[in-house]
């Protein structure tokens, strides 16, 4: 049995695991990073910390253990706009910026530094209908029974109650049973670069 609740700051060290468990296109990516919480302060520290109310968890009610998390903003935009003033500055004085190293020659590490240092930025293109988006991942013990529709059901409406009239993920290009997933709840493909998907679902009518 599941529960499905709010996080915590408590659970920031389960959504860093969870993070890094699932970091390879769903499959657990410990092996490829030096640094077990570099993954994490791209792809989950930074939702807890500034957008906590739309932070939700699967927690184990035998373990106790959290086991799955979806994590989301209502404006991607302002979201941006606060990393850079607020979340990345002091890991950018953890982490070298690795832009002397050629890309090809980059460990997964200094990839990801890449990313502390130079934040990509969505697309105006995107966040015209889908200013939202949100990240959601499972560890396989609770995958299955529906509970990544619950996890993301949940995040929906409360981005539709915060007004976001659209939301959007990335998904990696190889991760197809990701892909059939979010086709099943009703997000259509809106791009396709090398190695990566783009999803877009509308939450709200035009008005």
């Amino acid at each position: 049995m599941f529960t499905l609740r709010p996080a915590r700051e408590t659970d920031r060290a389960a959504l860093y695991r969870i993070c890094l468990e699932t970091g390879a296109s769903g499959q657990d990516a410990t092996h490829l990073y030096t640094d077990p919480l570099i993954l994490g302060h791209v792809y989950a520290g930074p939702y807890l910390t500034h957008a906590p109310g739309f932070a939700f968890v699967l927690e184990d009610q035998g373990s106790g253990e959290v086991t799955g998390y979806v994590l989301g903003v209502p404006d991607t935009a302002a979201f941006e706009a606060t990393l850079d003033r607020e979340w990345w500055p002091p890991l950018r004085e953890l982490y070298p910026d690795p832009a002397g190293v050629p890309r090809a020659d980059r460990t997964p590490d200094e990839r990801i530094a890449h990313l502390i240092h130079w934040p990509p930025r969505a697309p105006q293109a995107v966040l015209t209908g889908y200013p939202a988006h949100l990240h959601i991942d499972l560890l396989p013990a609770a995958q299955g029974g529906g509970r990544g529709r619950a996890l993301m059901t949940t995040l929906l409406d409360a981005l539709r109650g915060a007004g976001a009239r659209g939301v959007h993920l990335g998904v990696g290009e190889s991760n197809t049973r990701a892909q059939g997933f979010y086709q099943h709840l009703g997000f259509r493909e809106l791009s396709r670069a090398p190695g990566a998907v783009t999803y877009g679902l509308t939450l709200t009518a035009p008005s």
